[in-house]
């Protein structure tokens, strides 16, 4: 049975956040030496700054689980009802977000803090909703 009707918002929350971070990914994946370098000018005044290529595969692998738990919680609310896969993806996100707004914090990039906010609070909303 097919449970679309039961969902819609949260489903169409996980589906924008499973573009947002495939994108985010892929980019980082296939542009590796420019977002290498892109992280070590803008983390050049701090201690990250000699950890970015360690970082950088921390989050994506965080940005993949995201990913995986957001298409299987698709699939699990439109197909079985359960949301459990919903949630443990918008948790993944959510913690992922987490980690990346305190790296804007200690770069002192407030503007990308909060630019990092909308998703974090997008994730929140659905974590609300399936509850």
């Amino acid at each position: 049975m097919i449970y679309l009707k039961q969902h819609p918002a949260e489903i169409l929350i996980l589906f924008y956040l499973i573009i947002t971070f495939t994108y985010s990914f892929m980019e980082k994946v296939f542009d590796w030496k420019n977002t290498v370098n892109y992280y070590r000018e803008h983390f050049k005044d701090t201690f990250l700054k000699n950890a970015i290529p360690l970082l950088l595969v921390i989050v994506i692998i965080m940005e993949m689980i995201s990913v995986y738990f957001c298409v299987t919680g698709i699939y699990s609310l439109t197909f079985e009802n359960k949301n459990r896969p919903a949630l443990y993806g918008l948790f993944f996100v959510a913690f992922t977000l987490i980690g990346l707004m305190l790296g804007q914090r200690i770069a002192k990039d407030y503007a990308g803090a909060m630019n990092i906010t909308v998703y974090f609070i997008l994730s929140i909303i659905g974590i609300l909703l399936l509850q």
